[in-house]
């Protein structure tokens, strides 16, 4: 196999799928996925995401745009969920096993205490993430509006830590923490524009990075120039490891309004397009690029 001329790196909720309906609904992100990924370029999700959302909501209709031939052909794609505690490859007859990494995960009553919180007071506003396997997520109803989630999740956020806390698992949220017992802080509070994911603090984008190159580079030779896509600051330490890893590397924000952070390597927006639009028109400029 030849050395692929360029990897991926991308973050599904914003460059790939809407925020506001959290599904792909521009045609052209799938068609590009699977020309590039026919083309030899070696592509990563990395995602808040659980393993099902990613298989039901990106994987199944790339395999409805031609994924299976792609990949049969030489193409190589990785899925790492819940930010490097789920993982699961991706060959031509779809999805792979979901591996979990139980080191990680949050304790089952835990979970069932914040399910309790979530149906009794938070129900019209959020729900609970059922398909989570590592971390306790709620998320946004689409039927509510930003504003009034975003007042909810900050009572939410509270409630959680304070679950944490008397549970004596020790926990940060902003600039609260407690330690537990031995002293440590093993989870934290990490609120998202539509989600609040209660997390290892071992987990984050550059642990999926790392775990994603780590699985590519068995399957054959890695490209020297990497390009990462997402909407949020912590999206960033996806390059970060590349960077530091030695690759050429430049990072894409299709959120930029949170602010472009100062980086040593490029970093790259879409104009004035934002989310998946931005997402569409980065991966048309790399289909074209590489003349796919």
């Amino acid at each position: 196999m030849t050395t692929p001329a360029l990897g991926l790196l991308l973050d599904i909720d914003g460059p790939i799928a809407s925020p506001v309906t959290r599904s792909v609904v521009l045609p052209s992100i799938l068609t590009d996925l699977v020309t590039l990924t026919a083309g030899g370029v070696p592509i990563a999700f990395i995602t808040g995401r659980s393993a099902d959302f990613v298989k039901e909501q990106v994987i199944a209709p790339l395999l409805a745009r031609g994924l299976g031939a792609a990949l049969a052909n030489g193409g190589r794609m990785f899925v790492v969920a819940e930010k490097g505690a789920v993982w699961f490859t991706v060959g031509p007859e779809g999805a792979g096993e979901t591996q979990v990494d139980e080191t990680v995960a949050l304790p089952a009553e835990f979970a069932a205490g914040i399910r309790a919180v979530v149906r009794e007071q938070f129900s019209e506003l959020m729900f609970f993430d059922e398909t989570k396997l590592a971390m306790v997520s709620v998320e946004q109803l689409t039927t509510v509006d930003a504003e009034t989630y975003q007042r909810a999740q900050l009572r939410y956020n509270e409630v959680a830590f304070d679950a944490l806390v008397e549970r004596g698992l020790g926990a940060r949220y902003g600039d609260r923490e407690v330690r537990n017992a031995a002293g440590h802080i093993p989870f934290r509070i990490d609120p998202t524009i539509i989600s609040t994911d209660v997390e290892s603090v071992t987990l984050d984008k550059d642990r999926g990075a790392e775990r994603a190159l780590s699985h590519f580079i068995e399957e054959g030779d890695l490209p020297p120039l990497w390009r990462t896509v997402g909407d949020s600051r912590s999206d960033y330490k996806m390059a970060d490891y590349l960077h530091a890893a030695g690759y050429e590397v430049a990072h894409v924000d299709v959120r930029p309004s949170d602010g472009i952070l100062e980086k040593p390597y490029p970093v790259i927006v879409e104009g004035d397009l934002i989310h998946d639009e931005a997402g569409a028109a980065f991966l048309s400029h790399w289909v074209d690029k590489l003349g796919l």
